[in-house]
């Protein structure tokens, strides 16, 4: 049987261009709003043409000990090319959390499919 996770690709995002790099603070004060940004290309660039690009980020959090993930945003690229327009696939929101944990991010790539990258993030 084929599940998703057997599709989600993943690598060190300072050599593969389609992994989502996710930057936040090692750590964060409980109930302390912090600045959460994915992008992709940090170290090698991804192309965003109409051919080749960035369709969308989805960002989980997975406290230590939960069950289950939560989404923590959603994150589309809807402009690539058309009309001289290109949207940039970077991300940003604020976060409040309670309990240190991992964050995880997905892209997609309309040519290379799913890539993952997590990082721990400790709430103090």
């Amino acid at each position: 049987m084929d599940t998703l996770g057997k599709f989600l690709q993943s690598g060190d995002w300072k050599g593969e261009k389609h992994v989502p790099v996710i930057h936040v603070p090692e750590k964060v004060n409980a109930e302390e709003g912090f600045e959460l940004r994915v992008s992709i290309g940090d170290a090698v660039k991804h192309p965003n043409t109409l051919e080749h690009h960035i369709v969308w980020f989805k960002v989980f959090y997975k406290e230590d000990g939960g069950k289950f993930p939560v989404e923590l945003a959603d994150f589309n690229f809807s402009a690539h090319g058309e009309a001289g327009a290109f949207t940039e696939p970077v991300g940003v929101t604020q976060v409040k959390l309670n309990k240190s944990g991992k964050i995880f991010a997905i892209s997609y790539c309309n040519i290379h499919g799913l890539w993952e990258n997590s990082v721990d993030i400790i709430v103090e």
